[in-house]
């Protein structure tokens, strides 16, 4: 099963709105990768997000470009404190189930360590320096022993390619 993590994009300051929503730079930066990874045809199952306002709009905006309005899901145990073990487990379950792909709209902490958990099975080793609004695409490694990084979209490589694909 392919799992793609992806950090909530800019939001604006707490002191601004409590609620957070994202910002102006937010949003032009989900659109951006969104728009790239509309043309790598990734079709997860399912898109799930931690409820937070941030994180619910930037998950539907990748699922407007995906083309995913429909399976877009809000799931518990995502929040930036939440522990990556019971997630690990659960995205485990999905893929003996036969599910191919996954998408995750969360927060760091908890994106770090779920990444470690399923690339090193050590929460603590920060396998992957995550950014807001990027996509990191975790791919099964050989013989199902864990997960590998396949690749990474973030705002700047979206800005670059989005400009030579004009």
């Amino acid at each position: 099963m392919d799992i793609y993590l992806i950090q909530h994009a800019e939001s604006v300051p707490e002191r601004e709105d409590p609620a957070r929503p994202l910002s102006e730079e937010g949003k032009a930066t989900v659109e951006n990768v969104g728009a790239l990874v509309a043309r790598l045809k990734i079709n997860p199952d399912m898109i799930y997000h931690s409820g937070k306002l941030r994180a619910r709009q930037t998950a539907e905006i990748l699922a407007r470009h995906l083309r995913l309005l429909d399976k877009v899901s809000e799931k518990q145990g995502l929040g930036p404190l939440d522990d990556g073990r019971a997630v690990a487990e659960w995205l485990r379950e999905q893929a003996a189930r036969g599910i191919s792909g996954v998408a995750i709209v969360s927060h760091l902490p908890f994106l770090d360590k779920l990444a470690s958990l399923l690339v090193a099975k050590n929460e603590s080793l920060s396998v992957v320096s995550f950014e807001n609004g990027a996509v990191v695409k975790l791919g099964p490694k050989p013989l199902g022993a864990g997960y590998a990084v396949q690749w990474i979209i973030n705002k700047q490589l979206a800005e670059q390619l989005q400009s030579k694909l004009r």
